[in-house]
C-alpha cells in the first residue's frame, strides 16, 4: 500500500464507524414507548377489559384500538362481556427486530432493553370467550 491509500483509510475508518454507531444508535429513538393493540371478543360481542402489565394498568371497552406500554411481561387481561361473560388471559409481549439490528450497530440494545421499547405487543388480539 502506499501513503495514499493509508491516509484514505485512516480518514475513513473512524468516519466509518462513528456512521454505524449513530445508526444503532437511532434505533432507542424510533421506538415508541407504546404500541397500538386492536381488541376484540371472539363472540363479536362488547364489553370492557382490565389490562395490566409491569408497567400499566388500564380499563377499557372492547371493541378498541388500546395503546399499550411496551412491556417485557404479558399483557394480563380480566374482561366482561355485556352479556356478563367473563375472560382471563394475558397476551405475550415478543423481542422485535430492531433489538437485533441494534446488536449489530454495536450499541447492544441497552437503552432499548432498560426500557423495554424492543418489545412488541400482536397488533391484534382476539380475546377468546366461551359461548
Amino acid at each position: 500500500m502506499n501513503n495514499g491509500e493509508n491516509n484514505l483509510r485512516n480518514l475513513c475508518m473512524p468516519a466509518f464507524l462513528a456512521g454505524l454507531l449513530s445508526l444503532g444508535a437511532c434505533a432507542s429513538i424510533t421506538n415508541d414507548a407504546n404500541v397500538p393493540v386492536a381488541l376484540s371478543f371472539s363472540t363479536g360481542e362488547s364489553g370492557s377489559c382490565k389490562l395490566s402489565n409491569k408497567r400499566q394498568a388500564q380499563v377499557t371497552e372492547i371493541p378498541a384500538v388500546v395503546s399499550v406500554r411496551r412491556s417485557d411481561d404479558a399483557l394480563r387481561y380480566d374482561c366482561e362481556t355485556r352479556r356478563g361473560r367473563e375472560a382471563v388471559g394475558a397476551i405475550p409481549s415478543t423481542m422485535g427486530g430492531k433489538i437485533v439490528a441494534s446488536a449489530v450497530f454495536l450499541d447492544f440494545g441497552i437503552v432499548d432493553s432498560i426500557t423495554d421499547k424492543h418489545r412488541e405487543y400482536p397488533a391484534s388480539y382476539v380475546i377468546p370467550v366461551e359461548r
